[in-house]
Formats: structure tokens, C-alpha cells, sequence
């Protein structure tokens, strides 16, 4: 008996952590959390029709996304998370055609 008290108690407890995670502490400071590619608009200005793969690459840098099934676009995708909670989605697909920049989407 004492055993199953222990482990309804032990499960009880631990099952409150999970919502620490909502709790806002004053004066706690929270990180900003870059994730991807970071695209500027100068990186941008600089691709133009024509270039190859590696000439984006090397202004760009290694798209996060690479299709296995489908090589002929390339996708930078960027997330900034601001401690506050707000969030800014930037999205950069370059498409090929014969190993060349054919379009650039924004």
C-alpha cells in the first residue's frame, strides 16, 4: 500500500514541472534565438540570373533546406525569436534551371 502511495505522489509531483515552464519570472531576462540562415538584403542584392550554384552558395551560404527528391531550388529560411515572445519569419527560395539561377522568391 505504502508503495503505491509513494508512486501516485512521485507521479503527481513530477507531473507539476511540466508547467514551470509557463510561469513568467520578474526581472528574468529571456535570450533572442536566431535559427537558419541569416538573409540580408545585401546578400540578396548581390544573386541575379545567371550565377551557379556555387557562386550562391558562397554569397548565401549552405541552404538550410536542400530537397533530395526535387535539386532545383534551394531554400534559406530564417526565425528570429525575441525574448518577448515576438517572432519575424524570413523566407529566400532561389530556383535553378541548368545548374543557373533562374528566379529568386522572396
Amino acid at each position: 500500500m505504502k508503495r503505491y502511495l509513494a508512486t501516485a505522489l512521485l507521479t503527481l509531483a513530477l507531473s507539476g514541472c511540466s508547467s514551470l515552464a509557463d510561469i513568467e519570472f520578474p526581472g528574468v531576462h529571456k535570450m533572442d534565438i536566431q535559427q537558419g540562415n541569416i538573409v540580408t538584403d545585401e546578400m540578396v542584392d548581390l544573386l541575379r540570373p545567371g550565377l551557379t550554384r556555387a557562386q550562391v552558395q558562397y554569397v548565401m551560404g549552405t541552404p538550410l533546406i536542400v530537397d533530395t527528391f526535387n535539386d532545383n531550388h534551394w531554400d534559406y529560411v530564417y526565425r528570429l525569436k525575441l525574448g518577448d515572445g515576438t517572432a519575424t519569419d524570413e523566407k529566400l527560395r532561389v530556383i535553378f534551371v541548368n545548374d543557373r539561377v533562374s528566379e529568386i522568391q522572396r
